[in-house]
């Protein structure tokens, strides 16, 4: 036991040290950390695209986690209705996109990913309604869906497709970096995350930074050819951009959820200012 405390004694005065820096140094650290967490990831994976499976499973977890906790708990307590109805509003277009424009494995996956949503949804609004925090989840979701439109108007691919579908498919990709804002609303309003809830929302983290290191990473394996592949003008950087926003929304609570887990608490507790 001696040993174990004494194992989480440097661990604790890094993370303290960490603490004590300015929110500039913060910052970088966190850049640096993520640079070498991408070099790392090159060395180690040879098939970028296994990243994107890898993506993939994380989010599965997640969903596995959710659907755990509304079947066994039998409760959606710390769960944002407003996040799952941007999910499902943005897996809807991209599955439409999917369908008119690629149909391939992705399709597949979404069909999966939407109907588990919808349920998830269904049962947030009907079964468990009573559970469901309503008062703290207060994010108003027209603030990101009116500029994703309106975004995605303006900045769309530039391919053969037709126009309607190429702005269905920005509006998709920009509603996909935002759609947790909701639920990162409700937890900081609670100031208290349970154990499922934290996974979850850890377990889109995870896969969120794993399908930005799977762009990030071919962009640079092709040397920038993939951005022209996606198109000119402003799209291919602002699809990268969607990826980057999506990784850092979510940043900061997986730093605290890792910290939890590390210090063996079961409840997550975010300080002030958190996401």
């Amino acid at each position: 036991m001696r040993g174990g405390m004494a194992s989480k004694r440097p661990l604790n005065a890094a993370i303290s040290w960490v603490k004590r820096q300015p929110p500039k140094v913060k910052a970088f650290m966190a850049v640096v950390a993520g640079m070498a967490t991408l070099v790392f990831i090159r060395f180690i994976v040879h098939d970028h695209d296994n990243l994107f499976v890898a993506a993939e499973a994380a989010h599965a977890i997640g969903i596995l986690v959710l659907i755990y906790k509304l079947t066994k708990e039998k409760t959606c307590a710390g769960l944002s209705l407003k996040s799952q109805d941007l999910t499902a509003l943005f897996l809807a277009v991209r599955l439409y996109c999917s369908v008119v424009m690629e149909f391939d494995i992705h399709t597949l996956l979404d069909t999966c990913t939407l109907v588990t949503t919808l349920w998830v949804i269904y049962m947030i609004r009907f079964k468990l309604k009573s559970s469901y925090m309503e008062d703290k989840d207060n994010f108003a979701i027209h603030y990101v869906i009116i500029p994703c439109a309106v975004l995605a108007f303006l900045i769309h691919p530039s391919t053969s497709h037709v126009l309607v579908n190429r702005i269905c498919w920005a509006f998709c990709v920009y509603l996909e970096a935002v759609s947790v804002l909701p639920q990162l609303r409700l937890m900081q309003n609670t100031k208290i995350v349970e154990p499922f809830t934290a996974h979850y929302v850890f377990a889109l983290g995870v896969a969120r930074f794993l399908s930005c290191a799977h762009w990030v990473l071919q962009v640079l394996d092709t040397r920038g050819r993939l951005l022209t592949a996606l198109g000119y003008g402003l799209w291919p950087p602002f699809v990268l951009l969607s990826e980057v926003v999506q990784t850092f929304i979510l940043a900061d609570f997986c730093y605290y959820y890792v910290k939890s887990v590390v210090g063996g608490q079961l409840v997550l507790r975010l300080p002030s200012g958190v996401v």
